[in-house]
């Protein structure tokens, strides 16, 4: 009988004790469970070295110090104040990107140079540039563009993307793969309105005969060509942004890109003709048309988007993160 009051006392014991043992547990594990760290540090760049390639001079400075002159260079102050601030968020996570894929240069994070890097200019180079009387408003609003938006980045999969841009798309943008062969999940077709109001919407490129022969055989020497045949320079092939990425001049095809490089044109996305003695070669956009359209975000931007907007139309499944 004592053996069943002893066991009967225990058991009511143990059930008014479990909840508070199990709840102080749970409570002690949510305390001393460490928080799972975030793959991306903005920290660690806060400072970056860059590449004065004109002098081979390495210097450092502050991420936005440094982007100050990027937007600068990149962009015209007299675009919209959003795309401005598009562009800086753009160029701040292009510039990461760079630095956590692999430095193009061995003792600098970036260099100045759009051939490389991305375009960057000082201060004062710029203002020797900009219209007299209007260099310290452009500076100020170039710098509130980047202000308004520091710490800003664009990540996929928290992780910043390759957010590359260029000038005008020429009404379309176009993928990645079209242009190198690479395949980014962030990259898009889109279509803007109103980049043909931009002076970098056409060009014209004419070479004559002479000139095309001499150009195609740097860099074929089996090229030939007969101008007496018909269709002897055709276009065979475009992208779904009508980009041309198959040409056939004379005996040989090529891409709409190497077409770009070995002719100097603007764009791949072109439309070609033989006028007697020349070729003329009729482009739209400027740039690869990869990613962010400036010349479209300034139109986005006058038709009251902002910032963030601007860049989510240009990119797929991104998170704008600080």
């Amino acid at each position: 009988m004592k053996k069943l009051i002893f066991y009967f006392v225990f058991v009511i014991i143990l059930i008014f004790t479990m909840p508070i043992i199990f709840t102080n547990q749970f409570k002690t594990e949510e305390v001393i469970s460490p928080k799972v760290e975030e793959k991306f540090d903005y920290g660690q760049y806060s400072t970056i070295k860059l590449l004065h390639t004109s002098t081979g001079v390495v210097e450092e400075m502050h991420l936005d110090e440094y982007l100050y002159g990027v937007v600068a260079s990149e962009m015209p102050a007299t675009f919209e104040l959003e795309a401005l601030k598009a562009q800086a968020v753009v160029a701040r996570t292009y510039t990461i990107y760079q630095i956590r894929n692999g430095k193009k240069h061995e003792n600098a994070d970036m260099c100045d140079s759009s051939l490389n890097c991305q375009a960057w200019i000082s201060k004062e180079d710029r203002f020797a540039r900009w219209e007299e009387g209007k260099q310290e408003e452009y500076w100020n609003k170039i710098v509130e563009a980047v202000n308004s938006t520091k710490g800003k980045f664009i990540l996929y999969n928290g992780e910043p993307i390759n957010a590359l841009f260029h000038s005008n798309s020429g009404g379309t943008t176009e993928l990645s793969i079209n242009v190198w062969g690479g395949e980014f999940p962030y990259f898009k077709t889109v279509e803007t309105s109103g980049e043909e109001n931009y002076t970098s919407y056409s060009s014209e490129v004419i070479v004559s005969k002479d000139e095309l022969i001499s150009k195609m055989l740097e860099k074929y020497s089996e090229f030939k060509i007969d101008f007496s045949s018909n269709n002897q320079i055709e276009i065979l092939e475009r992208t779904n942004s009508n980009r041309v990425s198959k040409l056939k001049i004379g005996n040989i095809e090529i891409s709409g890109v190497e077409a770009r490089s070995i002719f100097g044109l603007k764009s791949a996305k072109f439309n070609v003709e033989i006028l007697d003695d020349n070729i003329k070669f009729s482009v739209l956009g400027y740039g690869h048309g990869v990613g962010f359209s400036q010349c479209g975000s300034d139109t986005l931007a006058k038709n009251g988007k902002n910032y963030e907007e601007i860049i989510k139309y240009y990119y797929k499944d991104i998170e704008i993160s600080e």
